[in-house]
């Protein structure tokens, strides 16, 4: 079993949005209430719950629109100061410098936004808003110039399909450090979408697991409710960080989404409800939910069960709720048929993200405290890779000026972020 720590908490602040999209899983609009939102004295409450259970989780507050909400800030700087890495996901129509000024006085450390394509006839219409796309390409450009980290997302459909590459160029021209491609899920406005063929899905999956390859080390590259990626990075990219990861679907192990009104679900897509913050703490809901002890023994039906690339894909967890109604279920948005049970198959990297941070070496006192800012669920594979550093420069002991060292030889330029290795948050 998958040790299972909180990670990554996704938090549905609101339903409100000033847009309406077409895929959207959570049915935002503007026709929704604040009255239907936790307050804030709730929503500081459960981050004190989730940094009771992880001190240094990522929290991603979205929404529909999260920048409706007028205690974003006082959300976002509760998380930060108690050791939380906030990242704020908007639609990016409403993010003024003086907004991100404010995000960032909050300790948000990062921006995720929502670019379907480069025609603003399809972005636009994708997100049921006239001139969205230009005030979001707007938003991309203040955020490199405030020096916030971007994270540009894309929801994968046969209309934009051939833009992917495209997309992935403008992530990385606007100094991005991950572009994120999602595959629909068939739930919230979603549920009437016709996705994509089994055959388009593995294209865009070769497209992605080469892109990866072209952009590591300057911007990550990742497919989300697709874990199939892995089954492409195996067998054509034995040295792919991505088989760092135990699985690419951690919903209910690794991840879990909080819906407006405080529901615990496994992740965004899946509706399945493990607990009830109204009536749990969420220390009590992510130790004794059922749902999750489900998912946390992964005893996969269908092909997924039979699936040799089982260990590492597992399948959208997510998806197979939407087709079948059984979350453990098979992923039918995948093209390979195992031939039988097949064993799995073997890895050929070790696992690091997710796992605990185990030291070999002496850390200053210093050394240990920046790396224990940073998220839970890198801390293992950074401190595998400073270790890495230090014996391969001679060095027996991790101090900070050794810290400075391997940041400055990082590919990706940290001079215009405000890197996790960071002598003090910000």
């Amino acid at each position: 079993m998958i040790s299972a720590v909180p990670h990554i908490v996704a938090w549905n602040l609101t339903r409100r949005c000033n847009l309406a999209c077409a895929h959207c899983y959570i049915a935002a609009g503007s026709w929704h209430a604040a009255g239907e939102e936790l307050p804030t004295s709730d929503c500081h409450r459960i981050v004190d719950e989730i940094l009771a259970v992880n001190p240094s989780p990522m929290l991603i507050l979205s929404g529909g629109e999260p920048l409706l909400r007028d205690d974003l800030e006082s959300i976002a700087a509760r998380a930060s100061a108690g050791g939380a890495t906030v990242v704020v996901g908007t639609n990016g129509t409403r993010l003024t410098d003086a907004r991100i000024a404010s995000l960032m006085a909050a300790g948000v450390q990062g921006v995720a936004v929502s670019v379907d394509s480069l025609d603003p006839v399809y972005h636009d219409r994708f997100r049921h808003g006239a001139g969205a796309l230009s005030d979001t390409l707007a938003a991309v450009e203040r955020l490199s110039d405030n020096r916030l980290d971007l994270v540009l997302q894309t929801t994968v459909t046969r209309g934009n399909q051939a833009e992917i590459g495209r997309l992935a160029s403008l992530a990385a021209d606007s100094g991005a450090v991950a572009f994120n491609v999602y595959f629909v899920v068939a739930t919230g406005r979603a549920g009437t979408m016709k996705g994509m063929s089994t055959a388009e899905n593995d294209d865009v999956l070769t497209e992605l697991a080469a892109l990866e390859r072209e952009y590591r080390g300057r911007m990550l590259v990742r497919s989300k409710c697709q874990p199939q990626i892995m089954r492409h990075v195996y067998d054509s990219d034995p040295e792919s960080p991505l088989l760092n990861y135990a699985t690419r679907c951690p919903c209910g192990v690794q991840y879990c989404r909080i819906t407006p009104d405080g529901k615990v679900t496994p992740c965004p897509y899946m509706e399945v409800v493990a607990g009830d913050l109204s009536a749990q703490s969420f220390g009590e809901i992510w130790s004794d939910s059922p749902v999750f002890g489900d998912l946390r023994r992964g005893e996969l039906g269908g092909k997924c069960g039979r699936c040799g690339y089982r260990e590492i894909c597992g399948g959208c967890r997510a998806r197979a709720f939407a087709e079948t109604g059984d979350y453990l279920g098979p992923d039918g948005s995948c093209g390979y048929e195992p031939d039988g049970v097949e064993s799995p198959v073997t890895r050929t990297r070790e696992i690091t993200y997710g796992t605990p941070a185990r030291a070999e070496l002496e850390w200053s006192p210093e050394a240990a405290e920046r790396v224990a800012r940073i998220p839970s669920f890198v801390r293992g594979v950074v401190t595998h890779r400073v270790e890495t550093f230090a014996a391969d420069h001679g060095h027996d002991r991790v101090t900070a000026a050794l810290l400075d060292e391997v940041r400055s030889q990082m590919p990706i330029d940290f001079s215009k972020r405000r890197p996790f290795f960071s002598r003090k948050r910000e």
